[in-house]
């Protein structure tokens, strides 16, 4: 198994330093177009081997994509990231020409991967991504939807004082602040709905948090957060490379799925060895159905840029 993660800033390192620790392939390719930043960051990554107990090759490269030949997965993150008072939008003009190029170069060494889009905004990077490769839909999966889910069972444990681990919670729709919609009907604390346990003002806030949560993190550090974008990545992948199939919601192409056809959005999927392998239908009430139509409409106005 070899997997490429492009872009050795905050995010693509912190994806590699994952995937290495959980030891999800053999080979691992970090590439980066400043030169020496990925041959840096993955010589310090190989250094930390004999004490974390890995046996992954991590190899950098300065914008060689012949070293990336190969690959069963390639994970992009490349593009300029938010700064404080940004939005995901605002990032398209520059990193829908990286994400292609990056794409392109990517197909001629690999062309059979499976690609998992990180970089902003994620849904039309996905599009981009579907549109330009000629990959079955089934290989190109935005990351988005695990993130806003991880934050969103962080924010109900702070409410609740209850571990995350003991909570189901699922975002749907865009990866953006407006357009995300965390499903707080359908969150449960060990199977007990959340709605029994919080007053609607409580979830109310709780959903709000949790759909500025990447801009919360932006005023505070300055930039995008990685440590929980690394940690969603790996664990995408990792249903990927074991075949585990579990239902992360995953930003995808649909055709029909949710009302909706010629978009990729976040939605609840099965992740196994062949990609995302099905859609699952929460079956959204009439409340939610018209805000993911909402968000399909912001997105699609997004896609109209390219």
């Amino acid at each position: 198994m070899k997997i490429t993660v492009v872009g050795a800033g905050a995010v693509g390192a912190t994806v590699a330093d994952n995937i290495a620790r959980r030891e999800l392939c053999h080979e691992l390719v970090l590439l980066d177009i400043k030169e020496g930043l990925a041959e840096g960051k993955s010589a310090d990554m190989n250094q930390t081997a004999a004490l974390l107990g890995f046996d992954t090759k991590i190899t950098g490269s300065t914008n060689d994509y012949s070293k990336t030949a190969g690959s069963d997965i390639v994970v992009i993150t490349s593009g300029i990231p938010r700064k404080p008072g940004m939005t995901r939008e605002e990032l398209i003009g520059t990193n829908a020409s990286i994400v292609k190029g990056v794409t392109d170069n990517i197909l001629k060494n690999s062309p059979d991967a499976i690609i998992v889009v990180i970089s902003n905004p994620m849904d039309t990077m996905t599009y981009l991504t579907l549109k330009t490769s000629g990959l079955p839909k089934n290989k190109i999966i935005g990351m988005g939807g695990i993130l806003d889910s991880s934050r969103f069972k962080y924010y109900l444990s702070q409410a609740l004082k209850c571990s995350p681990a003991d909570l189901h919670a699922v975002v749907v729709g865009g990866h953006g602040d407006t357009t995300m919609i965390p499903l707080t009907r359908l969150a449960t604390l060990n199977g007990t709905p959340v709605s029994n346990l919080l007053s609607t003002e409580e979830l109310n806030k709780v959903a709000a948090d949790t759909m500025v949560g990447g801009a919360t993190l932006t005023k505070l550090i300055g930039t995008s957060a990685w440590y929980a974008p690394g940690a969603s990545a790996c664990a995408l992948v990792e249903s990927i490379v074991r075949d585990e199939k579990k239902v992360f919601p995953c930003c995808v192409a649909l055709d029909g799925e949710y009302g909706q056809k010629d978009i990729c959005l976040g939605v609840p999927v099965v992740l196994g060895k062949n990609g995302w392998e099905k859609i699952i239908d929460y079956r959204l009430d009439s409340i939610e159905q018209d805000l993911f139509n909402k968000s399909a409409e912001a997105v699609r106005s997004m896609n109209s840029v390219l």
